[in-house]
């Protein structure tokens, strides 16, 4: 469903017939003539297939499905912000955005390369700023296009989530969940909880982005993602991000089977000095894991490690573990099936300094679906 088929205008017209009651004074409001109000409200309602309000003797009262609806379109016109903008412009602009030139962009929105290059412009008119530069033979974002382009997809989210909600009054539970996945939550967790609410959301369709913590962000923080699962970052109010625990994971020191550590105990437990002595492969520095990794050594005055690889890929690891004696830290979730089969093994545990909070991440300012709340639920459940 293409969400920028609404019409900005009477996206508007709709918000002030809500809060003055009539859609004459709306349409003072809204700078539109009275009869524009009104079929500005019945497009919406055909779009929509809902009644928005009830027709009485002393004005428009908001339905059910009007009241629903109201504090989303209330979201997206807050980040659409100028009154000037349109829907068509909005929607060249976040095409161009993700495409990098015109050409692209035209054939993403069917929109001719004429009208594409004109909503960009006028867009820039409205604005007073220029959204794009060039770079070789593409184009970017500048500074202020970026945050535009940010707001701009954080109002499609909420249009999104709108039509959602007007479904689940139908009783239908449809759409989406975009959701982005980091390493650990991937080989237990999420699968389970997907697993369990496709059961009983059949029609709600799950899209799944995987990456790091530094990869997912800017998709979350711009609405493209609904909420990111896996290891919590501390201070995440300071990016605007709420955090909620689910699990405490306990990884482990895991290395080939036949490694030299191995060779010098009956039982798979070595001491931080001997970990030390071989090269590991961990993951890059900005990750809480890295971290907590350097904190085992200083906290034993040793000097850290050397670094083989630096890697955040489970795979890419697991398959150098098999051919070296390198070392590295992973939740036992992560290659259960390579401990089970004997291709990898335990060289210890670790002190509960290592312990990691895996949860899910969301913005501060996200109001949820029913299918989001549902799946949140789930995932709480099986964790």
């Amino acid at each position: 469903m293409d969400i920028w088929r609404f019409n900005i205008r009477h996206l508007r017209a709709f918000l002030k017939t809500v809060e003055m009651g009539t859609s004459t004074a709306a349409a003072r409001a809204v700078n539109l003539s009275q009869p524009a109000v009104t079929q500005a409200i019945a497009k919406l309602e055909d779009q929509l297939d809902f009644a928005l309000f009830d027709r009485q003797s002393g004005g428009l009262v908001p339905t059910d499905a009007a009241k629903l609806i109201y504090p989303r379109i209330v979201e997206t016109l807050n980040y659409i912000g100028r009154k000037n903008v349109t829907h068509t412009q909005i929607k060249a602009f976040l095409a161009l955005a993700q495409c990098g030139n015109f050409a692209e962009a035209s054939n993403s929105t069917g929109l001719s390369s004429a009208s594409l290059h004109r909503a960009i412009r006028d867009l820039e008119i409205f604005l007073k700023q220029d959204l794009t530069r060039r770079k070789g033979r593409g184009l970017a974002l500048t500074d202020f296009g970026q945050t535009q382009a940010r707001r701009f997809s954080l109002a499609g989210a909420e249009l999104r989530y709108m039509i959602n909600d007007l479904m689940a009054l139908k009783g239908i539970a449809s759409g989406s969940i975009v959701i982005g996945a980091m390493p650990l939550c991937r080989a237990r967790v999420l699968p389970a909880a997907v697993v369990e609410f496709q059961a009983s959301h059949p029609n709600v369709e799950i899209r799944i982005s995987e990456g790091s913590f530094t990869e997912l962000i800017e998709p979350l923080l711009s609405g493209q993602l609904d909420f990111m699962i896996g290891a919590l970052r501390e201070h995440g109010s300071d990016q605007g991000l709420v955090h909620t625990p689910l699990f405490e994971d306990a990884p482990v020191v895991v290395a080939r089977t036949g490694h030299p550590l191995l060779d010098r105990f009956e039982v798979a437990q070595a001491t931080v000095r001997e970990l030390a002595e071989f090269p590991w492969c961990v993951p890059h520095s900005n990750s809480p894991l890295r971290e907590k990794w350097e904190a085992l050594f200083t906290a034993e005055g040793l000097p850290v490690p050397r670094i083989s690889v630096e890697c955040g890929s489970v795979i890419v690891n697991r398959q150098i573990l098999l051919k070296t004696d390198c070392l590295t830290i992973l939740s036992p979730d992560q290659v259960a099936v390579e401990l089970e089969a004997g291709w990898l093994s335990v060289l210890c545990s670790l002190p509960p300094l290592m312990n990691r909070k895996i949860g899910v991440t969301y913005r501060q300012d996200w109001r949820p679906t029913s299918s989001h709340e549902s799946f949140i639920e789930i995932l709480e459940s099986v964790s």
